[in-house]
């Protein structure tokens, strides 16, 4: 898997390539841990082909994070199969995904 982060004032895109699953999802977690000072997150999924619970666990703890902090999350660009996870998990309703 691969993560590419970029930083503009409060807002942070992240981007994922690659799947997301029991074994690549602690290191997405290790990137998203450490939110301060981000108002705004955005993480876009366009190159992951495939996401487990694990990366939704990851996914629904970077949201919490957010929002403890006042600020938001995003997904932009998940593939028709992964927003069907999200949509089969109920993760759509919790998730903002644009």
């Amino acid at each position: 898997m691969e993560i590419v982060k970029q930083k503009d004032g409060g807002k942070l895109t992240v981007q994922v390539k690659g799947r997301v699953d029991t074994l690549t999802s602690p290191q997405l977690a290790a990137e998203l841990q450490d939110l301060s000072g981000v108002e705004s997150l955005v993480l876009d999924l366009s190159g992951v082909p495939y996401m487990s619970s694990a990366g939704l666990r990851c996914l629904l703890m970077s949201q919490k994070a957010m929002m403890k902090a006042g600020g938001d999350m995003v997904i932009v660009g998940a593939i028709p199969a992964v927003r069907e996870v999200f949509d089969i998990t109920g993760f759509s309703d919790i998730l903002t995904l644009a």
